[in-house]
């Protein structure tokens, strides 16, 4: 699992990163991370996986941090389709890291960020991003906290299933860049406390 280690509090109050870090101690602790680590950039987190999968190939990754439709976001760096493009700088660590995943499209990468998997451009992201490492991989169509809604999961060659619109605020539209916040009565929500992206999502 990676986090995003550069969300420090404001005015003495601990910041996302110190829920992060108590999170992977926890997960931890119940025995679902091998190992964690906070990054400062994508070069750092996307190297870190490489280096800890020399000797063994790599069933799951998480990142926990924050996201927005279609890009997910280390500090304000942002990841998206364009990182898969042949020329971008990154582009031969995700070639690299492709090769390091479980084979037979059994690994999973998990978006545990707020919006990634919404709308138009999440479409866009959940499909480009299956198929150019071949496995599934899931994310959230809401703003996630302790509930995390909106939870959907593609595998290669699959197409969306979950409505466009869904996490948006009724009304409006991506441009307006406002998601709901996640709740137990919304659709496919999980707590922060599930460990397993569950059956059917």
């Amino acid at each position: 699992m990676v986090y995003d280690r550069t969300c420090a509090g404001r005015w003495g109050l601990p910041g996302l990163t110190a829920s992060w870090r108590v999170g992977s101690v926890l997960y931890r602790a119940l025995g679902r991370l091998d190992d964690w680590r906070g990054v400062a950039s994508w070069p750092e987190a996307l190297d870190w996986l490489l280096a800890r999968s020399v000797e063994r190939r790599i069933a799951e990754i998480q990142y926990w941090g924050h996201g927005t439709w279609g890009r997910v976001l280390v500090d304000r760096e942002v990841l998206d389709v364009q990182a898969l493009a042949p020329r971008h700088p990154w582009r031969a660590r995700l070639d690299a890291l492709r090769e390091r995943l479980v084979p037979g499209g059994e690994a999973l990468w998990w978006f545990r960020t707020c919006e990634t998997f919404g709308t138009a451009r999440g479409h866009a992201f959940a499909r480009a991003w299956t198929r150019f490492f071949g496995c599934r991989a899931a994310g959230h169509t809401y703003v996630i906290g302790p509930w995390q809604s909106g939870l959907h999961s593609l595998a290669p060659g699959e197409e969306p299933s979950w409505p466009v619109e869904e996490g948006l605020r009724p009304g409006e539209s991506a441009r307006a860049r406002t998601a709901r916040m996640s709740g137990p009565r919304e659709p496919n929500t999980i707590t922060c406390l599930h460990g397993q992206v569950p059956p059917g999502f």
